[in-house]
């Protein structure tokens, strides 16, 4: 059994005490904002359940939510929007959402713990591949990250778009969010340069 605390013990060891675990959700979506976030966990604390969110069930995740939300030293999100993500592609723009996150945190993290990526900030840090199966730092930050991303898609994003059936597939590529593409055309939350890779939508978009 994996010890998702093993890389926070070894950061501990060498006297970091505000790790910082970095993760992003959103980043296959044809629509919304790329959606990263950065937990810092209390030494020593071991979450039960807490794993990678893509293997959770909704309702897990948004319990886990409200207990990292309640036992975290520090929660911060980083948003980019489509435009952006248009404009800089998509690898930059989930970088510029975990920097974002990164900044935001109101207690500063001396150690990052990052999900397969390098976060552009003079802070330590290690970038661990399928690092939300190998630490609880950025399995929390997965969980935050997805949870707040499934709230705007079901909430805020839904109500602005409705037609487009957001809530039920959150912005990926399923086959009723590309007929409604092909019916209505895209929205200005869509992300163009996703789009062109859709041979549903391309006759009628260029």
């Amino acid at each position: 059994m994996t010890d998702l605390l093993m890389h926070e013990k070894e950061c501990w060891s060498q006297s970091y005490q505000w790790i910082a675990g970095i993760d992003e959700v959103g980043r296959g979506c044809l629509f919304g904002d790329v959606v990263a976030a950065a937990v810092i966990l209390p030494v020593g604390l071991v979450l039960e359940g807490v794993d990678d969110s893509k293997k959770l069930s909704e309702k897990k995740r948004e319990a886990l939510y409200e207990l990292i939300t309640e036992q975290a030293v520090a929660i911060s999100v980083g948003y980019v929007d489509a435009e952006t993500i248009d404009r800089i592609n998509i690898k930059q723009a989930a970088r510029l959402a975990m920097q974002k996150a990164v900044l935001g945190l109101p207690v500063a993290a001396d150690y990052l713990l990052v999900d397969a990526e390098k976060v552009d900030v003079e802070i330590p840090q290690l970038s661990i591949i399928k690092g939300d199966a190998t630490s609880q730092s950025i399995a929390a930050a997965s969980i935050i990250a997805k949870v707040t991303r499934d709230r705007l898609c079901k909430g805020e994003w839904e109500a602005r778009y409705p037609e487009y059936g957001i809530a039920i597939h959150k912005g990926y590529a399923t086959k009723l969010h590309r007929e409604q593409i092909l019916a209505l055309g895209p929205t200005p939350m869509h992300r163009k340069s996703f789009l062109k890779n859709l041979e549903v939508v391309q006759e009628t978009l260029f």
